[in-house]
């Protein structure tokens, strides 16, 4: 499974924050007529899920907050939940468009279902996984394709899976991963 992260889940962020549907890509996108740049989708204080290259930490997506831009293609955001090592303060990161999508639109979901594609809350980040078994009391088993672990969730530590393509939230299809 994911490496292990610095600190527990902070229970007091709202990780399910519902945020506008924005359309325009991150890249520049016609829209009407007008061009749409990542500066006005990403102003200071727009919450925001950041991904990592980091060996271990390859589609996870962290809750973040823009701090401020940092050229043409670059924000300096700070971590929701991360710290800095001495714990002092939460973690900031200076991170490329390309690894910055809005926070995904909330989904009421009343149960999931075997098969279906979700994101798992573990170790301070959104997972993507597969339910592989669904238990009494609003529990599920998740596997992990890139680990080929399963980790046991909460209903309330489960959220849809959705991708952020072409400046559209997407649903995953399940016929897609069968």
């Amino acid at each position: 499974m994911p490496p292990r992260r610095r600190n527990k889940p902070n229970p007091n962020i709202n990780r399910r924050s519902a945020v506008k549907n924005l359309e325009p890509s991150l890249k520049e996108e016609e829209e009407e007529g007008e061009k749409v740049s990542t500066h006005e989708i990403f102003t200071k204080g727009t919450p925001v899920e950041v991904s990592s290259d980091e060996e271990g930490f390859n589609g996870a997506w962290f809750a973040a907050t823009i701090v401020e831009a940092v050229g043409e293609d670059k924000f300096l955001i700070e971590y929701q939940s991360l710290r800095t090592e001495d714990d002092s303060a939460f973690l900031r990161e200076e991170i490329d468009t390309l690894h910055i999508r809005p926070c995904p639109p909330e989904t009421v979901v009343d149960h999931f279902s075997l098969l279906q594609e979700v994101d798992g809350y573990y170790n301070d980040g959104w997972w993507v996984g597969v339910i592989s078994k669904v238990l009494r009391g609003s529990r599920y088993i998740v596997y992990f394709r890139g680990t080929y672990e399963e980790i046991e969730f909460q209903h309330s530590e489960l959220r849809l899976h959705q991708d952020w393509i072409g400046g559209k939230w997407v649903m995953a299809s399940r016929a897609l991963h069968l």
